[in-house]
């Protein structure tokens, strides 16, 4: 990880920028995509086929582990750079099997007595329904998403066996990257190192809080004066999306999407991924009227859900479908402040995307 000088700044605070990268990232993000492709847009069928290429006991500890580690990027952060699957491997191996699951599914939000109450779980070797009701609560105070019960679950039954957990999703991540991911890092690597060298050249271009927008291809950052420091990291299966994990308060990791538009998670895709999503986003009447609203003035699902005379829940999931093709600009505020604006220029670009496509010559076989 190195500095990029000059310091930037955030509404007049300065703000020290640094530099992620390495195919780690992307190991982690892989599993979560592959683990629920509708919700990134993935074929599922894809999916199912890459999956299949391990054991069912190895997919239940992944699927398992999902829950419980995610993408470790403050971990990742820790390692020496570019952070490829060797070196996670290696470290990973380094350390005793009790200590795998406290570096990696201990997530920097959580309070010091949520943490606390982990350890005690996993000292005790078992858990019952106060914990689960113990766990939601800590959530609630620490403002973060509460998971589904499963998930919660989940969390709970690992940290009740963190020595077992140890040695069975090392084993398991081991396979997955034998059986898959070893020919993905290679596919990959092109494509991040391009997409660190972009995103530093417009570093040196844009103020931060627009770099931040055109990273996260549409999230406007706002109420961020506490920030010291931000690690960018780029990632090629995460995109449109991104991951923010915080290392201390005062300091986050951010990784964005760097795949190019013309590429696709898929392997040999013949229509480019982005172009695909986008026109079946918009084939949906309730989100083109969405888009319509929202290129008036940005508002809150909220305020849409009373414009369409629809569930919020279901205006959450045409706004996140959107979001998925990068046609709506995310403006994050204050605690629970949410509000949507159509990106004309995506919108713009999905044609000129449509057009190029439909006037090149075709070399498929």
């Amino acid at each position: 990880m190195s500095a990029l000088p000059p310091t930037r700044t955030i509404d007049a605070s300065p703000v020290q920028l640094h530099w992620s990268s390495g195919t780690a990232y992307d190991l982690f993000v892989s599993l979560m995509v592959l683990h629920d492709p509708d919700r990134f847009g993935v074929r599922p069928s894809w999916a199912a086929g890459v999956r299949s290429r391990l054991s069912l006991s190895q997919r239940q500890v992944l699927d398992t582990c999902n829950d419980v580690v995610g993408t470790p990027a403050h971990w990742i952060h820790s390692l020496p750079q570019p952070a490829d699957c060797q070196i996670v491997f290696q470290a990973l191996h380094q350390l005793p099997a009790a200590q795998r699951l406290p570096l990696l599914g201990s997530n920097p939000r959580f309070s010091s007595e949520q943490v606390e109450f982990l350890y005690s779980v996993n000292q005790r070797k078992v858990w019952d329904r106060s914990d689960l009701e113990c766990l939601k609560e800590f959530y609630h105070k620490s403002r973060m998403d509460v998971p589904r019960t499963a998930a919660l679950e989940n969390i709970l039954s690992v940290w009740s066996r963190a020595d077992e957990f140890g040695e069975t999703y090392l084993e398991a991540l081991q396979a997955y990257y034998q059986v898959f991911f070893v020919d993905e890092e290679q596919r990959i690597q092109p494509a991040l190192q391009a997409g660190l060298a972009h995103a530093q050249q417009l570093a040196r271009e844009k103020p931060l809080l627009e770099l931040l927008e055109n990273l996260s291809q549409g999230v406007r950052f706002q109420g961020m004066e506490e920030l010291t420091e931000l690690t960018l990291a780029p990632s090629f299966w995460i995109s449109p999306l991104i991951v923010v994990s915080p290392l201390k308060p005062e300091h986050r990791v951010l990784v964005f999407g760097a795949r190019p538009p013309e590429l696709s998670v898929v392997p040999g895709d013949i229509v480019p991924e982005m172009l695909l999503r986008g026109l079946k986003t918009i084939a949906d009447p309730t989100r083109l009227r969405i888009l319509r609203y929202l290129v008036e003035q940005p508002r809150t699902p909220t305020e849409l859900a009373s414009l369409l005379r629809l569930r919020a829940p279901t205006v959450t999931h045409h706004l996140s479908a959107l979001r998925l093709a990068g046609l709506v600009r995310l403006i994050l505020g204050g605690q629970d402040d949410r509000r949507y604006a159509a990106r004309q220029e995506a919108i713009a670009q999905l044609s000129g995307s449509l057009d190029r496509f439909l006037n090149s010559n075709s070399q498929e076989t």
